[in-house]
């Protein structure tokens, strides 16, 4: 057996996409970084062996302008483009290339950790080393860091070290949480295996093996849905093992999830309920994708209470938006639903206080095993929040090895430096400000050849009218500095009252009404008219509103098919009337009318497309859509936006940062598809110019951009005064817009 010590400045354990996310961070944050997985493929739970979807903060298009960004949002963005048809084999590789590119990576497959040298008292433990046995070679791997990240999801490592943790159901006197048992137990949510299936043109025989189970002699086919059209996640309801040890009863929880897997295909093919002649079994899992386990004790522990409140930390570190989604511990053999959900009114905030361990002093968490209670768990289990974590996480661990600090040391005093980490990575960070004193961007005066100051989505010929019968219908609008009168092109069938109102959104991470403002009423006239209110509205700061159209028999709202300026939305509600009131993200839907727009007339200017967007601030959707937007452009011609300093500064990097339209859902394996390989939004052919003795210079030329975070290394040291990023192109979008412009010496 060989034996081979490896060290670096942060070793990863779990090469799910949690811990995918945090070495590919800790990386580009400087450190060396081993990553350690025991697969032989990266993705965890999202990876060809299990084939769950990514879901995220977006929850199905639920939540408005959340889809990741940073780590994360790299992997959906090129899985799009590469991966159109969803195929898990192509999500391996853009998971596995992400990591590869990052040369400060040493990746470690095969490598099950099994043994962790950690010392001292149980209040301040510290790990120094740990190591396991990586199959197919024969190597004893021993890994040394002075930072470690368990992203194992089970959280072995962080056990081994003598991390405290928890796990089962908290009572809900422990954290005053609405959906915890009055008594504890040690009831989980269970592990599931997927299968996928295909027609073969040719009747194809179904024998089944001796494990299957008769489904029709269960609870199964009375309270679960099974569809012969139905293909691996549609499937996420085969569950079990919630009452048991997920880690000591895998092989029962395993095996007993194999039997119902062909117990379903058994019903499918053989009870003659169904017309699956042609179809075959075309893949089934092997390894149960576990939703929990062990979750560690951080110095703050993410409750029910402060996702529901949205809680604003000041060392927020992310965000996630999937509802609180619990699920029976009797999985699929429970008469309950397969699940119940809790929505937020929007987004909520993870602190980083819950990445580290309470008492191991070196140990990060991301992912499932992060400090969450049971019920907080519900949401941020979901891997694209898991992935959020690890970069956070991944960023954390590399400012501490990079200043010989402990995790606690960094949020403690260095939480400003770890959060603009992250900003400049891009990552899923809302409502922190970009402050960098480095950035030569902060010091300039910013213009643009042109800027959208008015908004105003006009009618065409392709113009339909959206009956508002059984919805109604929301407007999001950015309101900088005031929302004044508003019109909207309706149509009625005959005279109706038609009823206006604005409401506020509640607070920068919202997208949908929260608290009523106004309310008008307006007579309709039979034919196409519009209907106005004066609203008068001005906020202390920009925000987000909604102007809400109510439902009424016999009218409808005029709709154009083309998206209108970024931060317009159209809202469908999806509850009845009496339930309008309530403030959860999923009651209002922007998928029906996703890039169409509303007629509609706003009048006066709005600063909410500012070029000085791009300098500083805020670089997602957060009380307005915090970029920089041309009016419509012109077919052959560009637009661009300046930077001009006082003085001669010199450049040597440049990073921009393109909108890739946050608010479109993105699935690995596609729940569901979208007409697109790139984002609309994002510019695709720009150059970077520098004036130089009055004449403009480009320094930077691209075609072909299909990516939000772009950096430009100049290869010299450019001096200069003015700057300017001129688009030429678009990937389809009529609008130019750039988040941030970002100039370093």
């Amino acid at each position: 057996m060989q034996e081979q010590t490896i060290r670096s400045d942060v070793t990863v354990i779990g090469g799910g996409l949690a811990g995918v996310a945090a070495a590919v961070r800790a990386a580009r944050t400087g450190a060396s970084v081993a990553l350690v997985n025991n697969r032989p493929v990266l993705g965890g739970n999202s990876s060809s062996e299990v084939r769950v979807w990514v879901c995220g903060a977006t929850a199905h298009g639920a939540q408005k302008y959340a889809r990741e960004t940073g780590v994360m949002g790299e992997l959906f963005v090129e899985n799009q483009f590469r991966n159109p048809e969803g195929n898990p084999f192509y999500w391996d590789q853009v998971v596995l290339d992400a990591v590869r590119a990052e040369s400060n990576v040493s990746l470690f497959l095969n490598t099950d950790i099994t043994e962790v040298d950690a010392n001292g008292p149980d209040e301040a433990r510290m790990i120094e080393s740990v190591a396991g046995w990586q199959q197919g070679s024969e190597r004893r791997l021993t890994f040394v860091s002075p930072v470690f990240i368990d992203a194992s999801g089970d959280g072995l490592v962080g056990e081994l070290a003598g991390a405290w943790y928890a796990s089962g159901r908290e009572a809900a006197s422990v954290h005053g949480e609405e959906w915890a048992p009055e008594v504890p137990d040690g009831n989980m949510l269970g592990s599931t295996i997927l299968f996928y299936t295909k027609d073969t043109g040719e009747p194809v025989p179904f024998i089944a093996p001796s494990m299957t189970k008769d489904v029709s002699a269960t609870s199964i086919t009375a309270h679960r849905r099974i569809d012969t059209a139905a293909n691996g996640c549609d499937y996420w309801w085969i569950e079990w093992g919630g009452e048991l040890d997920a880690v000591a009863d895998n092989e029962a929880i395993r095996d007993e999830l194999w039997s119902v897997v062909y117990g379903i295909w058994d019903h499918i093919k053989n009870s003659g309920e169904f017309d699956a002649d042609t179809l075959t079994l075309e893949w089934v899992g092997s390894i149960p994708g576990k939703r929990e386990y062990r979750r560690f004790v951080g110095d703050y522990v993410l409750t029910q209470n402060d996702i529901m409140q949205q809680t604003r930390f000041a060392d927020s570190i992310g965000f996630g938006g999937w509802s609180i989604d619990l699920h029976p511990p009797g999985g699929m053999y429970s008469s309950d639903d397969g699940s119940k959900h809790l929505f937020t009114a929007g987004v909520y905030h993870i602190p980083f206080r819950s990445l580290y361990s309470k008492n191991v002093t070196n140990m990060l968490m991301a992912g499932r095993d992060i400090s969450a209670s049971h019920v907080a768990f519900g949401t941020t289990r979901v891997m694209a929040t898991c992935a959020v974590t690890g970069e956070a996480a991944g960023a954390g661990a590399a400012l501490a090895a990079r200043h010989g600090i402990t995790p606690r040391a960094v949020g403690e005093s260095r939480i400003d430096e770890l959060q603009q980490t992250l900003l400049r990575g891009d990552a899923s960070l809302l409502g922190v400000p970009w402050t960098s004193a480095d950035d030569l961007a902060l010091r300039a005066e910013v213009s643009a050849s042109g800027t959208l100051d008015r908004i105003a989505v006009a009618a065409s010929d392709r113009a339909f009218a959206y009956p508002l019968s059984g919805h109604d219908l929301g407007i999001q609008l950015p309101v900088d500095p005031e929302l004044g009168r508003v019109r909207v092109l309706v149509e009625a069938d005959q005279p109706v009252v038609a009823t206006m109102e604005l409401w506020r959104t509640g607070g920068g991470e919202n997208h949908i009404p929260v608290e009523l403002v106004e309310r008008v009423e307006r007579t309709v006239p039979a034919g196409r008219s519009w209907i106005e209110a004066e609203f008068g509205y001005r906020p202390a700061m920009p925000e987000d509103a909604v102007v809400l159209v109510r439902r009424a028999e016999g009218l409808a709202v005029v709709i154009e098919p083309r998206p209108g300026p970024y931060g317009v939305l159209a809202l469908l509600s999806r509850t009845p009337a009496q339930d309008l009131h309530r403030p959860q993200s999923n009651a209002w839907s922007a998928a029906e009318l996703r890039r169409h727009t509303p007629v509609i007339e706003v009048e006066g200017t709005t600063g909410a497309y500012s070029a000085a967007n791009v300098r500083g601030g805020l670089a997602r959707p957060y009380g307005g859509p915090q970029l920089w937007s041309s009016r419509a452009m012109v077919a052959g011609a560009s637009e661009h936006v300046e930077l001009d300093w006082s003085a001669r500064v010199g450049i040597g990097r440049v990073e921009l940062v393109f909108n890739d339209d946050v608010d479109e859902d993105l699935i690995n394996l596609h729940h569901h598809r979208t007409p697109f390989a790139v984002i609309p939004e994002l510019v695709r052919d720009y150059r970077i110019e520098v004036c130089a003795d009055g004449r403009w210079e480009p320094v930077v030329q691209e075609s072909g951009n299909r990516r939000r975070l772009r950096v430009h290394h100049l290869g010299r040291t450019v001096e200069t005064d003015a700057l300017r990023v001129v688009v030429e192109a678009t990937n389809g979008s009529d609008y130019a817009t750039i988040v941030a412009v970002r100039v370093f010496e």
